[in-house]
Parts: structure tokens; C-alpha cells; sequence
């Protein structure tokens, strides 16, 4: 119970410095428009140079505090439950599935077996959460070694995979959904490093003030991220 404290506790600081951060960025902006409207006087060049200075001190600041942000956001457990066809899926026929999370992969390739029970290299993987990435999925049927047809790609959002049980995920891998890939995402607050659960005596009050912190914190900061302002 302590250690989710703690962990909430971290959470809404970081948020809270990342806020101070971003309000002086905009200060920051502000006096750089300010300055180059000016004058090109001495006075002048020399305070737009303080103004970019501020600005960068500021975006770098707030890229170390999403990195930090992201160390406390655990850890995505994704299940391989194979692909959903109906008619489309046939003995046979093999498939390739590629998950991109930035710069995380995940490849895995699988084939149906005459009693339309699918085999899978790879039936497990980690992703650890990324604050302004999203996971992108492509499902690729192999024909032979010169002939791949691309079943289907689709983006995903992460945000609502932040929840203390399981969820079972049926995506929509082609634009007629006629294909699905099934996953099994369960998020681990604590990561790998330990094997705890979510503790039987934590209210559902103190639950839902988590991850509603991880939420609010993954959401905004997602939405105004800094690392792509860095120059």
C-alpha cells in the first residue's frame, strides 16, 4: 500500500514540476516573439539571446521530466491470441505481425494448422510506455519468399491499456474488419521486478485515483509534449 502511495505520490509531482516547466516555456515564447518584433538594437539582440536560452533550459528540462514520467508508468504485458478470420484464415496459411511502440518491436510469425489451431513463434512481449508514441501494428500473409501480401495496418492509443486487470483486445487489422488480431495487455505497474498484485485491501477510491493519475498525467503531457519543440 506504501509503495503504490509513493508511486501516485511521484506521479502527480512530476506532473506538477512538468506544469511549472511549461508555464515558463510560455513565458519564455512570448518575450522570444517580443524581441524579434523589436528593435535590432544591441539591447535587444542580446535579450532575445536570453529569451532562446530560457526557452531551450525550459523544453530540456521538461524532456527530462517525461523520461522520468515514463520510469514510473511500469510495464505493458501483451499476449499473442492470434488472428480472427472467420472464412479469411485458411490451414496453411502463414502470417507475420509486427507491433512498433518507438523504437520497440515486436516480430512474430505464426501459421494455421489443419485444425485451424494457430502456432506462434513468439507468444509474449514487454513494452514499456512511451508518452507520445503510438503502438502500430502490421499483419503481413507469406506466400513465399517474393510474394508477401500486406493484410493490414492500424494505430492504436495506449492511454486506456492503463487499467489494473486484464483486457482482451480484438483490433481491427483491415479497413473491412474482416481480419482481427486478439491480445491480451495487462499492465504492471511495479514492472518486472516484482511479482506483487494489486493489494486485496486497496479501496476502489485509492485504485481509481491511480490510474487516474497516470491517465491524467500520460494524457496532457502526451498532448503537449516538449521533445518535439526542442531546437
Amino acid at each position: 500500500m506504501r509503495r503504490l502511495e509513493f508511486h501516485l505520490s511521484k506521479v502527480e509531482e512530476l506532473y506538477d514540476a512538468y506544469c511549472i516547466q511549461r508555464r515558463l516555456r510560455d513565458g519564455a515564447s512570448k518575450m522570444v516573439a517580443a524581441f524579434n518584433s523589436a528593435t535590432g538594437s544591441k539591447e535587444a539582440r542580446e535579450s532575445l539571446s536570453e529569451a532562446n536560452k530560457g526557452y531551450r533550459e525550459c523544453t530540456e528540462h521538461m524532456c527530462s521530466l517525461e523520461n522520468e514520467l515514463e520510469s514510473q508508468m511500469g510495464e505493458f504485458h501483451i499476449k499473442m491470441k492470434g488472428l480472427a478470420g472467420f472464412a479469411r484464415l485458411c490451414a496453411g496459411d502463414q502470417y507475420e505481425v509486427l507491433m512498433r511502440y518507438g523504437r520497440q518491436r515486436w516480430r512474430l510469425r505464426g501459421r494455421v494448422e489443419v485444425s485451424n489451431k494457430q502456432i506462434w513463434d513468439s507468444e509474449e512481449y514487454i513494452f514499456l510506455p512511451l508518452i507520445t508514441e503510438l503502438l502500430s501494428i502490421k499483419v503481413t500473409e507469406l506466400k513465399s519468399l517474393a510474394n508477401h501480401v500486406v493484410v493490414g495496418s492500424v494505430s492504436c492509443e495506449m492511454l486506456d491499456l492503463f487499467c489494473p486487470l486484464p483486457q482482451t483486445l480484438a483490433v481491427d487489422i483491415n479497413d473491412l474488419g474482416t481480419v482481427k488480431l486478439n491480445l491480451e495487455v495487462t499492465w504492471r505497474y511495479f514492472g518486472r521486478t516484482t511479482h506483487l498484485s494489486w493489494p486485496q485491501h486497496l479501496s476502489f477510491v485509492q485504485l481509481y485515483n491511480l490510474i487516474l493519475s497516470v491517465q491524467w498525467a500520460f494524457c496532457l503531457i502526451s498532448y503537449s509534449s516538449s521533445c518535439f519543440f526542442l531546437f
